[in-house]
């Protein structure tokens, strides 16, 4: 049952932001013996984040890891604002929504540990997968049922989707 709190938030909602590792994945980084580093992305979460830009919603991608991986994954999926490499994801989402002519208070967030909290402090709905640190769960509105990587994020696409 969704609460008429968190049904109105998620009508307002026109731009859903994320962190990657440990919520488009599962944190895990996976490493070859010459040093290359592998990241999971679950397919699930892929065809979520689609069906979301498909209802108009805009989607970033906002990581602190300087990962090529994470660059790849959102052009095969079509999203054009994906940050790597970012010291504050607060200026970059505050950038993001400028340029798209939107505001913190038609923002999502879903963030998984503590370089997220200052934009899960500043947007409308700031979101976390079950397994984030409990500093994050403490802060977030909404509590996906599901682990980062492993369909959390479509938990809150399909959200979004019912809610329109």
């Amino acid at each position: 049952m969704i609460s008429p709190d968190l049904r109105t938030r998620l009508a307002q909602i026109r731009l859903l932001a994320l962190d990657s590792d440990g919520v488009l994945t599962d944190g895990g980084v996976y490493m070859s013996d010459d040093g290359h580093e592998f990241r999971r992305f679950d397919i699930k979460d892929g065809l979520g984040l689609k069906r979301v830009m498909q209802a108009d919603i805009h989607v970033a991608i906002i990581s602190g890891a300087d990962s090529n991986q994470v660059i790849q994954r959102a052009r095969k999926l079509g999203i054009t604002e994906a940050y790597v490499g970012v010291q504050d994801k607060l200026a970059r989402l505050l950038d993001i929504c400028q340029r798209l002519n939107l505001t913190l208070d038609q923002a999502a967030y879903i963030g998984d540990d503590l370089p997220d909290l200052p934009v899960m402090d500043r947007v409308a709905l700031p979101c976390a997968p079950a397994d984030a640190v409990a500093a994050v769960k403490d802060r977030a509105f909404w509590i996906a049922s599901k682990p980062g990587g492993f369909g959390a994020v479509r938990e809150l696409c399909d959200l979004l989707i019912d809610s329109r």
